[in-house]
């Protein structure tokens, strides 16, 4: 299995195995960086023994030459420990920051294939928050479990090993109470890993809170609202901190669990030592390797502790997240394209609800030619946005069909279907990039001179030029340097450079000025020649040239005839042309 394929399984449900997803997308790697760290705590032991070589050498009154190997000895182990550390280090840099920046880029993949429904349950905020915290929580646990975890085992190992050369007795007994901390130390980070899951779910809520109060600052000023949002805020960040004082607690009790230890077994150690030296048993460089080592174990392995917890924790980050954005998606996807089409719409039967019950459409059958422009009209709420979103497949249809060119577009994959589908919505969403890059987002291998005779059609270059880097010109986030009437003639002109045979109109022209109104009208006379076009219209002149206008109510088609037809017979159009009419004419 190729790298991309890795890339392109389902992403685990578990942190350990989303983890390991990443080290078997790089083996080699992984491997490198660990036996390299491992090589490298290796020397670290041996350098106890090259210590403990010299001291013999010197206490017993050797040679010069014999003094001077040993210190050799010792040197060169020290520069190979050195040598090894820094190359683990380079090779861990490119492993493990590439790592995280592949799996961060494979979580916002899967979660920009959740519907549109999925986003309505959670905060923007704190989505984005939890996708960059789990970059951090697997780098720390990568780097912990490498720098922090194995290093205290090999040296624990080697330890033993260098024990048993002098005293089995001493060895047995710092295994027993490395296995002991081990346990106590392990029980504590299992048990503790609740309250670090709380933390992290309430940080990234919070986290959301404040991105949600930055994107409405205008509605706070503009009614007085800055006291009452601080202490909205005070609240949330009291509970924060109050889950982070328990996490941290916790961590400090097994602090403290292990500084008990740890003075318990160094003193019992080195005064084993002394005792066995006092009766001839061991030598002094014994004693010296002896407490090297000991001291060694017992200040690593409260590193080890400490390491653990903070594993645990990350994982517990990790785990929280992968529950929110690692959902299996509920729209299935499938890698058949949708092959240019004419634009022949049908529904057929289609029935939908929203997740909490209430019934949106139901036995619902539409037949739309193709090229033909179709005007929905209706009140709040009768259905015609639900019938636009689920044409684009933000969501599933509960029962029936909808079919494009007689293909039932479940059957297509959806980035094919919506490229078949050109939408222009009430608000253009803008990205925080240049004007070229924001129309060239209707087709990515656009030229610019593409791009700018789309501008052209949409009436958009006299603006344009006049600005201070003409189409190179960042417009600020959600294109706040614009006016209305300008996004949406970038909005049109997306539409015009994606050249999609179905056009879809999303009450494009009623939040604008007479002025604007009227440059866009002209516009949209262009852009639907020739596609199949539907338009949801509150403002009824915007589709009085339309072919066909379609009136719904509670999801049902009540009147379906050309503008013409519906202003002449007795029925709701009528009545809301009528009223509109009255409006304007005061």
């Amino acid at each position: 299995m190729n790298f991309q394929q890795m890339r392109d399984e389902p992403l685990p449900a578990s942190a350990a195995a989303f983890l390991w997803r990443y080290i078997r997308i790089r083996p080699a790697h992984f491997v490198a960086m660990v036996a390299l760290v491992m090589g490298a705590a290796c020397c670290a032991v041996v350098v106890q023994y090259g210590m403990k070589l010299l001291v013999d050498a010197m206490a017993a009154g050797s040679a010069a030459d014999q003094v001077w190997h040993a210190f050799g000895l010792f040197m060169a182990l020290i520069v190979m420990e050195n040598l090894l550390w820094r190359l683990g280090g380079w090779v861990g840099c490119h492993t493990i920051v590439g790592s995280c920046a592949d799996l961060r880029v494979d979580l916002f993949h899967h979660l920009t294939g959740h519907p549109m429904r999925y986003f309505k349950r959670h905060f923007s905020g704190s989505l984005a928050n939890r996708v960059s915290a789990i970059g951090a929580a697997a780098d720390k646990v990568y780097g912990g479990l490498t720098w922090r975890i194995v290093p205290p085992c090999v040296d624990f190992i080697g330890a033993v090993a260098l024990l048993l050369a002098v005293h089995g007795g001493m060895a047995l007994a710092l295994v027993g109470c490395v296995i002991v901390v081990a346990a106590l130390i392990t029980v504590f980070g299992v048990r503790g890993r609740s309250r670090h899951i709380a933390f992290a779910s309430q940080s990234a809520r919070v986290g959301g809170e404040i991105v949600d109060l930055v994107s409405n600052v205008w509605t706070i000023k503009a009614f007085s609202g800055r006291q009452r949002e601080r202490l909205r805020l005070e609240r949330e960040i009291g509970i924060e901190a109050d889950s982070h004082r328990s996490s941290w607690m916790y961590m400090e009790k097994a602090r403290v669990l292990h500084d008990i230890c740890l003075t318990v077994m160094a003193g019992g150690m080195l005064g084993w030592a002394i005792v066995l030296w006092r009766a001839g048993q061991v030598t002094a460089g014994d004693v010296v390797m002896v407490s090297a080592l000991t001291f060694r174990i017992l200040h690593g392995s409260r590193e080890l502790a400490l390491a653990l917890v903070e594993t645990s924790q990350q994982m517990g980050v990790i785990s929280e997240t992968l529950g929110i954005v690692a959902q299996p998606h509920e729209l299935s996807d499938t890698a058949e394209e949708l092959a240019p089409t004419r634009g022949h719409i049908k529904m057929l039967d289609v029935s939908y609800a929203y997740p909490d019950g209430r019934k949106v459409l139901e036995h619902f059958f539409l037949d739309i030619p193709a090229g033909q422009s179709v005007g929905i009209a209706g009140t709040s709420g009768s259905g015609k946005s639900t019938l636009l979103g689920l044409l684009q497949r933000l969501d599933d249809v509960r029962s029936g069909v909808i079919l494009i060119d007689d293909r039932d577009i479940r059957s297509v994959s959806q980035d094919s279907l919506r490229r078949q589908i050109a939408v222009v919505p009430q608000e253009p969403t803008l990205f925080n990039r240049s004007i070229l890059e924001n129309i060239g987002y209707g087709q990515p291998h656009a030229t610019e001179q593409q791009i700018i005779a789309a501008a052209h059609q949409a009436f958009c270059d006299e603006f344009v030029q006049a600005l201070p880097q003409g189409y190179h010109t960042p417009v600020g986030e959600r294109g706040v340097t614009l006016s209305g009437g300008q996004r949406q003639r970038l909005g049109l002109a997306r539409a015009f450079l994606k050249d999609a045979p179905i056009l879809i109109l999303d009450e494009a022209t009623s939040a604008l000025d007479s002025d604007s109104e009227a440059i866009i009208q002209r516009a949209l006379c262009n852009l639907m020649r020739g596609r199949t076009v539907l338009a949801v219209a509150h403002r009824l002149s915007t589709i009085a040239n339309f072919d066909r206008v379609l009136v719904l109510e509670d999801g049902e088609i009540v009147q379906d005839g050309t503008p013409q037809e519906l202003r002449e017979s007795q029925g709701r159009f009528r009545t809301l042309w009528q009223m509109q009419a009255m409006v304007h004419n005061r």
